[in-house]
């Protein structure tokens, strides 16, 4: 596999992120359960809708195997940490993204950069995180 296969290059967008991550999924020897991809695919869309409504823009993006551990990063242009902002009206979109990637990923470390930060995920590919 080409190592910058999962790299940024515009035009990108969630969808874009998705059949990507997509794309290396299907280069497991046995395929991973479903409700994994549909997983994984949700987590990949949070992150890279997350970085263009509140971190100042899609700045990077990488997504790797190494064995069965997908591993996915999501560079930004705002030095904020993400966070769960308290619910006051439950009928209001939003707020939803940020606790579904801590829940859904076995890992998340944010990473502050010069120009904003780095979010990665990890994930295991054959099971549930």
């Amino acid at each position: 596999m080409d190592p910058a296969a999962g790299r940024l290059r515009q035009p990108f967008t969630a969808a874009t992120a998705r059949a990507r991550v997509r794309r290396l999924l299907d280069t497991l020897a046995a395929p991973p359960p479903r409700t994994v991809i549909d997983d994984a695919l949700l987590v990949v869309t949070e992150l890279v809708t997350n970085a263009v409504r509140h971190g100042g823009g899609l700045a990077g993006f990488d997504a790797r195997l190494d064995g069965d551990v997908l591993t996915v990063s999501v560079t930004d242009a705002s030095p904020a940490l993400p966070h769960t902002v308290p619910r006051s009206d439950p009928a209001a979109p939003g707020g939803f993204g940020w606790p579904l990637i801590q829940q859904l990923s076995r890992e998340v470390t944010v990473t502050p950069t010069i120009t904003g930060k780095t979010i990665e995920v990890t994930l295991h590919a054959d099971r549930r995180a």
